[in-house]
This record gives C-alpha cells, sequence and structure tokens, in this order.
C-alpha cells in the first residue's frame, strides 16, 4: 500500500489515541509520533449517579427495570468524537492531505459517523484492527501489508 510522504496515521481506540506522521515516502514507511493521549478509566461509581430506571408495567404486577446504560462504552465513543474533532481541526487548516485510520470495529464505526466532509476526502486506508498497544514498527509492517495476524 502507498502510503505518501507527510500522510497522518491516527492510531486509536475507545481509551487511546496516536497521531503518527510518514516521514518516508510511499516506498519505504517511517512513522514517527506527533501527538498521543490516553484516557483515564474511571469507576462505574465516578461516571455513573443514579440506579436504572424502571417502568409501570401495562399487564401484570410489578416493575420492569430498565437495562443499565454502559457509561464506559459512552466514555469510549467521547474519546473516539473527540479524535473524530481533532481530525477535522487538522484537516481545516490542510495540516495534512493524506490519512490513514486504524481502529478496532467499534471504534471505527463511531469514527466514521463523526468525520467531516473534508476528513472523509483526504482517507487514503482505513484499517479494522486494534493496534494501540503495539509498537510503531507493527503499525509500519500493517501499512505496508506484511503484518503476521496477532499470535
Amino acid at each position: 500500500m502507498a502510503i505518501p510522504h507527510g500522510a497522518l496515521v491516527l492510531v486509536a481506540d475507545g481509551k487511546k489515541m496516536l497521531f503518527l506522521r510518514n516521514q518516508g515516502d510511499a516506498e519505504i514507511i517511517d512513522l514517527r509520533t506527533e501527538a498521543h493521549d490516553e484516557r483515564q478509566d474511571r469507576k462505574d461509581r465516578d461516571i455513573k449517579t443514579d440506579a436504572p430506571g424502571s417502568q409501570s408495567p401495562r399487564v401484570g404486577m410489578g416493575r420492569d427495570t430498565m437495562e443499565e446504560t454502559d457509561f464506559h462504552q459512552q466514555e469510549e465513543d467521547r474519546w473516539v468524537k473527540d479524535a473524530a474533532e481533532e481530525l477535522k481541526k487538522r484537516a481545516l487548516r490542510n495540516d495534512f492531505e493524506a490519512l490513514v485510520v486504524v481502529a478496532p470495529p467499534k471504534a471505527l464505526g463511531v469514527l466514521r459517523k463523526e468525520l467531516h466532509k473534508e476528513v472523509e476526502r483526504r482517507i487514503v486506508a482505513t484499517f479494522n484492527k486494534e493496534m494501540t498497544d503495539r509498537p510503531i514498527r507493527d503499525i509500519e509492517e500493517l501499512l505496508i501489508g506484511e503484518a503476521a495476524p496477532p499470535a
């Protein structure tokens, strides 16, 4: 895969985001870390304030309990949305011409819904893979198509 010189590479999930820049060329990828951030996991008691709600049933006795909100998933989704916002800011100031996105399925789905049209226009490749905890060399190998599946 040809990743042009100066391409921005976002490697993200619900807890981490890495912005890498290809300092090499389309033949030899040389990723350098430009920025990174990691969200601190919070305990349930720090996130939620109420118990699950309930509603009166239409027929019969008792009360139906509503499904509890997954606050951790909400936090992860918000984190990915923040990454989309950062990409929008960078695209609008012409910080990159080509973008590669590497994210696991759930994060990639949330990210795609949030991307600005200028960011979408610059995407040259997407990889549906969890790579935030992998070394940069593994990410480079993924981009050039030589990465072996994780054991």
